[in-house]
């Protein structure tokens, strides 16, 4: 064991020279040898607890991105060849895999062929088959769904399990791809002959990514799922999936677990019924009034108490921002993106020691106008008691002139 444990902080500190290069502008050629000679006989496993120990000692998440590219080069000569591990046919995992083999198709099929053809093209002839490529980008963004529901359904059970480091890292992967594609899309819709070149290239770019990601997820992601997670985690997933949606394809088979004959139960508080009331300041409700009542407001909820653990949110029929049941006992920064993971603390930091009382942004989401606010909830003695977030689609708001009395209401 000692062993180990030595070889293991030799590899660290080898790792922590590499980023430290990698930072003052060396290129992945010039460091990989380096990380070759290391990792001859490390498992993917090994990485994971390197990388989240170089976090636990203050290695910025955005520094260890930086590291994906060569250890992914690395892995793929060691991995590239070893068959995946077989699933039933349904299961979450077999979902993702089926999607990254769309992506795959997608990509060579479909892509490539016309960004070659794009890439011969005249000026004259450029801007039509721009347009085509808009149309296969805009397919490719449905690789936005797949990390979603990584990000929002898989990371949580990792970090209750104790491994935080690949799934943040691997969410500020996904960002740069999302970024990535964003641009091409826009060059693409918005295209001039002399963009041509940056477009090329940005789209290759885009594939590029999303290829390393469909590896990284297959031959590293994966096997640690498939090691960690059990079989209720997996239909846990399942079952939130829909909500989020799938990319580029609908799956057709529902999985079960083993043994199990019938839908697992829906989350309910089987320790109450109809009959009993929860008592306000105000009035009485059943739990069921109330869960309908959150459920038919005009505006999303979700509440973080003050440990920064989400505890609730409401599940309106057509929600701005998606909550799966996943996020529940969840720290709320490991909900967002590391990019955004300082301004989410700084809002909270801000409302729960007094310095404002509420905070609010607005931005505009295709049709939508999301308002969204934050509140500090507090008790008559003035105890923090956690945070509101209330979003709230104003567009329809912003149209209304005039005046509707109750008595035009024609009843």
């Amino acid at each position: 064991m000692s062993e180990l444990i030595n070889n293991r902080e030799y590899r660290k500190q080898i790792i922590k020279g590499i980023l430290l290069d990698l930072h003052r502008g060396k290129s992945v050629e010039e460091v990989k040898p380096r990380f070759d000679a290391i990792a001859g006989d490390m498992e993917p496993a090994e990485l994971s607890l390197i990388e989240q120990s170089l976090i636990d000692e203050g290695i910025k998440v955005s520094e260890i991105q930086n590291l994906c590219d060569v250890h992914a080069a690395v892995f793929k000569e060691a991995l590239g060849g070893k068959p995946d591990e077989a699933v039933p046919q349904g299961h979450p995992l077999d979902i993702y895999r089926d999607e990254n083999q769309a992506l795959e198709t997608l990509i060579e099929e479909e892509i490539n062929p016309l960004l070659e053809e794009f890439k011969a093209s005249s000026p004259e002839r450029s801007a039509p088959l721009a347009l085509r490529l808009a149309e296969k980008l805009n397919l490719l963004w449905d690789v936005d769904k797949h990390y979603s529901r990584k990000e929002n359904l898989i990371f949580p059970f990792l970090e209750n399990y104790g491994i935080t480091a690949p799934p943040k890292v691997m969410w500020g992967v996904d960002d740069e791809i999302r970024a990535l594609l964003k641009d091409a899309k826009h060059l693409a819709l918005h295209y001039r002959p002399a963009d041509q070149k940056q477009l090329i290239a940005k789209t290759e770019k885009t594939i590029e990514q999303i290829r390393e990601m469909i590896f990284k997820e297959s031959k590293i992601l994966f096997p640690m799922l498939l090691e960690t997670l059990s079989e209720n985690d997996w239909l846990t997933i399942q079952e939130d999936s829909d909500q989020i949606g799938y990319c580029l394809i609908e799956p057709q088979i529902n999985w079960k677990p083993a043994g199990q004959n019938q839908e697992a139960a829906p989350a309910a508080l089987t320790s109450r019924n109809d009959e009993e009331y929860v008592k306000f300041a105000t009035g009485v409700l059943t739990p069921k009034e109330i869960e309908h009542i959150f459920n038919h407001l005009p505006i999303d909820i979700t509440f973080v108490d003050k440990e920064g653990i989400v505890k609730f949110f409401s599940a309106s029929q057509e929600r701005i921002f998606h909550r799966t049941k996943t996020i529940i006992g969840r720290k709320v920064e490991n909900c967002h993106p590391p990019t955004s993971v300082h301004i989410v603390e700084q809002i909270a930091a801000d409302l729960k020691s007094g310095k404002k009382d509420q905070e609010s942004f607005w931005i505009k989401m295709g049709n939508k106008f999301a308002y969204i606010q934050y509140f500090a909830v507090r008790d008559d003695q003035g105890e923090f008691l956690g945070i509101l977030e209330a979003t709230q689609d104003i567009q329809p708001l912003q149209q209304i002139s005039g005046e509707k009395r109750i008595m035009d209401s024609g009843c």
